[in-house]
């Protein structure tokens, strides 16, 4: 009989081995991509690793142990956070060094085409699933800049958030930066510990201001300031730390 103990969700098996993120692995069990012991997986399911034979979009998943690789990229513009997209031509993979190109790892939080900066690359479900989920606190930190000026006034509007498109969009702080920052900045500091496609972008956007630049520099503790755009690194435990350091000041 099989034991229960060793038994995981198809989906955190799935970002164990590096295949993808465990939110993209629920994706394609939704789309009837994955199999396991030649029937079509449902969400839910368990598998035993080593044991049953898991198939994804044909290829049968060769089990495993592998040590932790946890890489940071500073993304420039006009790179995309995906493994496969037919329609671009340029990657965030494109950007590690020829040794770890061959390694399956995948976007532990993205950033769109137009935005840059700070992206982790990885093959830890686990590390990937605390980044990601809004329950873990995760501070993100950017800089936004504006075609016109933001009023300091109407600051108040980015942390109460609006509704868009029966979402709401909202920052946990923001800060006016530059020389005339006392009244208006097209330069400002926000930061969030959530994040929905292009959340950012949509809030200034409603609010009637146009992003000129978008980027990341700050996960948690960590910053990526003075890495040259499309340099990378690999990052070392007390790093990796730093990631999930909060806040203090939220």
């Amino acid at each position: 009989m099989p034991s229960t103990e060793n038994r995981l969700r198809i989906q955190k098996y799935l970002a164990d081995m590096g295949v993808c993120s465990r939110r993209a692995a629920e994706e394609h069990i939704r789309d009837g991509a994955i199999s396991v012991n030649g029937k079509i997986a449902q969400i839910g399911d368990k598998i035993e690793p080593g044991i049953d034979e898991v198939v994804f979009e044909g290829q049968k998943i060769r089990h495993r142990k592998q040590s932790q690789i946890v890489f940071v990229v500073n993304k420039p513009k006009g790179f995309i956070c995906s493994n496969d997209d037919p329609h671009n031509d340029r990657t965030v993979f494109d950007l590690l060094p020829k040794d770890y190109q061959s390694i399956r790892l995948f976007c532990a939080g993205r950033l769109d085409k137009d935005s840059e900066g700070l992206v982790i690359l990885t093959n830890d479900g686990d590390l990937a699933n605390q980044l990601m989920h809004p329950s873990s606190l995760v501070v993100k930190k950017y800089h936004v800049s504006l075609k016109q000026p933001f009023p300091k006034k109407h600051t108040g509007k980015l942390t109460k958030g609006i509704q868009f498109e029966g979402e709401r969009m909202k920052v946990e702080k923001a800060t006016l930066l530059g020389s005339q920052s006392k009244e208006a900045s097209k330069e400002i500091d926000v930061a969030m510990h959530h994040g929905k496609k292009r959340e950012i972008r949509n809030l200034f956007t409603t609010l009637g201001y146009d992003v000129k630049r978008l980027k990341r520099y700050q996960i948690g503790a960590f910053s990526i300031k003075g890495m040259p755009k499309g340099a990378g690194m690999i990052l070392q435990e007390n790093e990796i730390r730093k990631l999930f350091k909060h806040d203090e000041a939220l």
